[in-house]
């Protein structure tokens, strides 16, 4: 079988496609520690999320205290 020897010009196309392509296309990468953005986030859908409570266990810290003062009898407030 005979091999032809791959010409300059379609290597350099090859190349020039691969870089093109590749530079093309957006994706989120992680460099040296840092999460670079894809190049279309300009175009993404922004996320809100809410400020919550800042002591996150209030629940349980207001069950606490109305337990506490049930057993001392200080409230007439019934048991859940």
């Amino acid at each position: 079988m005979k091999t032809r020897p791959v010409s300059v010009w379609s290597l350099l196309l090859f190349v020039g496609g691969a870089a093109l392509c590749g530079a093309s296309s957006g994706c989120q990468v992680s460099v040296g520690g840092q999460t670079l953005p894809s190049a279309y986030y300009l175009k993404d859908d922004l996320q809100y999320f809410p400020a919550g409570p800042e002591f996150k266990l209030s629940n349980q810290a207001r069950a606490i205290e109305e337990y506490k003062l049930r057993q001392q009898g200080l409230t007439d407030v019934p048991a859940q």
